[in-house]
């Protein structure tokens, strides 16, 4: 009897672990977007200027690294919010681009609409269904990568083709991402809801950056 209990006992503790790490990563990343939309709007407001690729990629990658290392401490949330937040403070500018168009803040909310409805569907789909998408880890790992080194190759010889090429690729990929992650969550493969949070973070962030890259083109006013 006791053998049976514990049986029962160890399924329902990982399913209530697993509810855990799902509460607190959607509650942690409701806030982070609200924050990150916060500084976002300052940067919009005061029409900051764009801190640059370098200062982007040193900014992103040193708060991602601290965010990894201090993610089981109270430290790592403060990481978590300083990275979402000097996300937002890129992310103005680049809405200000945008919103200088005719079309502008049609684009932005075009944009912002339409990233909410993928991930929300996306999610709800992982969520409800529970299938064990862990086999596209690997593909989107290497897909990330080339689209990185796509993107950077376009930037630098200035190749608009390739630059709207390298977006198409990164809304598959981020919507591939949210999949995979909510899976990740869903299985116990994601344990830690700091990491989990920054992972869906960033997968919106590039969706919505990439969604309006494209809509901003093939609206004609690029």
């Amino acid at each position: 009897m006791s053998r049976f209990a514990t049986a029962v006992a160890r399924p329902q503790g990982a399913v209530l672990a697993t509810n855990k790490v799902i509460r607190n990563t959607y509650m942690l990343l409701s806030m982070t977007l609200v924050f990150s939309a916060a500084t976002a709007g300052v940067s919009v407001l005061f029409n900051l200027p764009h801190p640059g690729f370098i200062i982007t990629l040193v900014g992103y990658f040193g708060l991602l690294f601290l965010t990894s290392k201090f993610r089981d401490s109270a430290l790592g949330l403060v990481c978590v919010f300083a990275l979402t937040g000097f996300m937002g403070i890129t992310l103005g500018p680049i809405i200000n681009t945008y919103l200088g168009l005719p079309n502008g803040p049609e684009l932005v909310m075009t944009a912002l609409g339409s990233t909410g409805a993928i991930f929300l569907g996306l999610s709800g789909y992982a969520l409800t269904s529970r299938k064990d998408f862990s086999f596209m880890g690997d593909f989107l790992m290497a897909g990330i990568l080339v689209a990185f080194l796509a993107g950077l190759g376009a930037m630098l010889f200035e190749l608009p083709g390739l630059s709207l090429a390298v977006s198409a690729l990164f809304v598959l990929l981020m919507s591939g991402l949210i999949l995979w992650e909510t899976s990740n969550i869903i299985h116990g493969g994601e344990t830690n809801y700091i990491m989990a949070t920054v992972t869906l973070y960033v997968s919106i962030y590039n969706l919505f950056t990439s969604l309006l890259h494209l809509l901003g083109a093939f609206g004609g006013d690029e």
